[in-house]
């Protein structure tokens, strides 16, 4: 790559002496402009000024360039030696990308209730900027020579498969945090055993602990064939025609008991003539992912709502499943669909999970051509939404 711009900018910054562009010229000619807007990066053009005379939507919004000036010094210090000694420069560079986040108003203005009731009707709460969150960008930059008064500043953004590793990483030493438990629980077992004359008490308290690791151990790998299913478009056909509240009522009898355990109560309501074409073993995974995090991140003694209707067009089928827990944070909302990643909202309940929930959610929604979305505020709990298109007649 680094050869390659250097052999274009030999060939675009060598002048013949009948050459018709002046040497004092700070615009770009056609040819340029072009190449550059074909390059798969980010480009800035700097005159003998640093004033920026061309820069890419992208250079704005990675924080590199404000107000027609370079704002990083490395890179502004870049230019600079670029401009005096010519050569090209290339390093990496991390910046961060400061928005205002929307924010509900606060209990007193809106209480939970109002929220909970105009998210099951299908309206956001009014809102209004209440927080300024950044987002950190990971850059790789070239820097050379156009001509005398012009540098060019060539940036390609590589914060996804930054990310993407930070996560791998994360879900790598999950997974084999995991995988230990069982090999240790049945060691502990097997030495109680070896040394005997333990109670019967303890056996059993050990014994209990190696279930429930390999438990966990299986619920883990079904996620990851879950996964894996969710791949493949369904195709709507006669023979996979569902009833939405078919579903939807399996998953929520099959988690009442569960949710008694902590005194929360679950609500279900729906309409009863909804069918959509799908997998219907995806459909309810997806919904039970929903249902199971709504009772995880749920404050005891709390109500979460279930409720499948229709949109306002009569063309998809809408999912919700909303909470009164803690809520997500603004920063957050948008990864929690990605694979293995885990907020920073865990309690004493989701402890053991690996990330792996949402994204399934997501991957069922998509195969069956819908989408998946949450609503949520910190202290006003959330709103998870499967979205499906219905069956046609």
């Amino acid at each position: 790559m680094v050869e390659s711009l250097g052999s274009w900018w030999r060939s675009l910054t060598h002048r013949n002496d009948d050459d018709e562009h002046d040497a004092d010229d700070d615009t770009l000619d056609d040819a340029t402009n072009a190449l550059l807007s074909m390059l798969p990066l980010a480009s800035i053009v700097v005159d003998e000024h640093d004033e920026v005379i061309r820069a890419h939507p992208s250079a704005y919004s990675l924080g590199v360039v404000r107000d027609d000036v370079i704002i990083e010094d490395s890179v502004l210090q870049a230019v600079r030696e670029v401009r005096s000694f010519g050569g090209k420069k290339q390093f990496d560079l991390t910046t961060t990308t400061a928005y205002v986040a929307q924010h509900t108003p606060k209990a007193g203005k809106l209480s939970t209730r109002q929220a909970a009731k105009q998210a099951l009707i299908g309206q956001q709460p009014a809102s209004k900027p209440t927080a300024t969150v950044s987002r950190p960008n990971w850059l790789k930059v070239i820097v050379g020579k156009l001509s005398d008064n012009l540098v060019v500043v060539l940036i390609s953004d590589v914060s996804e498969s930054v990310r993407f590793s930070q996560v791998r990483d994360s879900f790598i030493t999950n997974v084999s945090e995991q995988l230990l438990k069982p090999t240790q629980s049945l060691e502990q077992l097997a030495d109680i055993v070896e040394q005997g004359g333990t109670s019967q008490q303890d056996v059993e308290r050990n014994a209990m602990q190696l279930r429930q690791s390999c438990s966990h151990l299986e619920h883990m790998i079904s996620d990851l064939l879950l996964l894996i299913k969710a791949q493949k478009p369904i195709l709507p056909t006669a023979d996979n025609r569902i009833n939405v509240m078919d579903p939807v009522r399996v998953v929520v009898n099959s988690h009442r008991e569960v949710a008694a355990q902590r005194n929360i109560t679950i609500d279900m309501k729906g309409d009863e003539s909804l069918e959509i074409n799908g997998e219907a073993e995806q459909i309810q995974a997806a919904l039970a992912k929903l249902v199971e995090n709504a009772i995880t991140y749920s404050k005891d003694g709390s109500t979460i709502n279930v409720v499948a209707k229709a949109n306002e067009g009569g063309t998809e089928a809408v999912i919700s499943v909303l909470d009164r827990g803690a809520g997500i944070a603004i920063g957050e909302q948008s990864r929690i669909f990605e694979r293995f990643y885990r907020g920073d909202n865990q309690n004493d309940h989701s402890g053991d999970g690996i990330g792996l929930g949402l994204a399934i959610v997501k991957h069922v929604a998509l195969t069956h051509h819908g989408s998946a979305s949450v609503w949520s505020s910190p202290g006003q709990g959330s709103t998870f939404t499967l979205v499906l298109p219905l069956a046609g007649e």
